[in-house]
């Protein structure tokens, strides 16, 4: 029997452009699991908000994967803060969508990200159908290694998190790590708690025709010292980090500031606030504006060439789930350098694909990219083991795990075995 999946995803489309407002790794996860899902017979309904004019009630990515939206409130972007009020209207517009059609018309409800979940919980308990939910981000791992400046998250977001740690029938982890935060910060039982790391498109991410060709598309000179920032511009992910280690570097070595640059390739979040801005005065501040370029985000096509076109990839983030750049960047042969935090442990393998820092000291992320930078055999090295780590990971697998926590779920056997790998 055909299974029918809705997953719900409504504080950003999964059809927006990933590093801007908040559309980010999440976006990717939705999307490419449930195409995975769908070649392996599940069909998949996304459900998001309608958050701007000439919307289409349907879009269909492919055969078996629709995305649909559900207007809520104003069809206008809205910040995560102000969407909880909104869930009601959400949950109206979702049983609307729905008429005519049985309770058990899908087998699964799949939620990702807090806001999601409580819609998910109101059309389980209305529905009967079962919810797995994902969490992607915690609050209360997020609010124990805030950045500078950084907002901590509002208690509203961990009460809502508690709630659906009781009320799903499973959780889905990203990693370990992350399967040890639910459950010792949020008292999430054991055996609902399963590890299921997300993948990279390793046809789209790959050396392709290698480094000095994606150089040349991009019009980068063949000796440049290429280091890249690649993801929303929000406090929590520390481009301001990087911007101070390479401050430190050219103080140290002024004589790379002619073949040195650093590329931060993203937006402003969705919080309103102006983070790119404050970012390039800071550059101006420090006066090593004139080796920074700003990229919007573009296709992965073209993303796929920013990371090979680079000699590393920096995530200096304070907290990440997991880090899909990480991985991206690395099938493309790029050895990454991460904080020690979350699922970047578990993305880069440290001295093997990449090198983890620990914590922020401008000082100590200087020495680490400096060291890579002036070690091009260690370089080669890491990246041939970037592609090994990167190729351990892939959406074909999270799917067919995914559907099997479906499938215990469905058998009432969700709490015998918790998938790890």
């Amino acid at each position: 029997m055909k299974r029918r999946v809705a997953s719900l995803m409504v504080h950003t489309s999964p059809l927006e452009q990933a590093g801007r407002g908040d559309a980010g790794g999440m976006n990717i996860y939705v999307v490419e699991s449930a195409k995975k899902m769908a070649e392996q017979g599940i069909e998949v309904d996304i459900f998001t908000r309608a958050d701007k004019d000439g919307f289409e009630e349907a879009v269909e990515i492919l055969n078996g994967v629709t995305v649909h939206h559900l207007v809520a409130g104003p069809v206008s972007k809205l910040s995560k803060e102000e969407l909880p009020a909104h869930t009601a209207a959400l949950n109206s517009a979702f049983m609307h969508h729905q008429e005519g059609k049985p309770n058990n018309y899908y087998d699964i409800i799949h939620s990702h990200y807090w806001i999601s979940g409580q819609l998910g919980w109101m059309i389980s308990e209305r529905t009967g159908t079962p919810l797995v939910h994902n969490m992607h981000t915690m609050a209360k791992v997020k609010n124990q290694s805030l950045a500078q400046d950084d907002n901590p998250e509002p208690h509203i977001r961990s009460l809502g998190e508690e709630q659906l740690v009781e009320r799903a029938a499973a959780l889905i982890a990203n990693t370990d790590a992350e399967a040890a935060a639910l459950i010792s910060l949020y008292g999430a039982q054991p055996e609902k708690v399963n590890v299921i790391a997300p993948g990279v498109d390793l046809n789209e991410f790959s050396l392709a025709d290698g480094k000095s060709e994606s150089r040349k598309r991009l019009n980068i000179a063949p000796d440049a010292m290429l280091i890249s920032f690649v993801g929303r511009i929000q406090p929590h992910k520390g481009p301001e980090v990087l911007v101070k280690s390479v401050a430190e570097i050219l103080r140290v070595w002024p004589e790379l500031r002619a073949k040195f640059a650093l590329v931060i390739m993203g937006e402003n979040s969705g919080s309103g606030h102006n983070e790119l801005e404050k970012l390039k005065n800071y550059a101006k501040f420090l006066e090593i504006e004139n080796v920074m370029h700003f990229v919007p985000p573009v296709k992965r096509s073209e993303l796929a060439d920013w990371y090979r076109a680079s000699d590393l990839v920096c995530m200096p983030s304070y907290s990440e789930s997991f880090g899909l750049v990480a991985l991206e960047a690395q099938a493309c042969g790029t050895p990454v350098i991460a904080t020690a935090v979350g699922g970047l442990r578990t993305a880069v393998a440290d001295g093997i694909s990449g090198i983890l820092v620990d914590g922020h000291d401008p000082v100590a992320w200087s020495a680490a990219i400096a060291k890579l930078l002036m070690d091009r055999e260690r370089r080669e090295l890491l990246s041939k083991g970037a592609l090994a780590h990167s190729a351990n990971f892939s959406w074909d697998v999270t799917a067919k795990k995914t559907i099997s926590l479906y499938e215990k779920v469905l058998t009432g056997r969700a709490g015998s075995m918790r998938i790890i790998y």
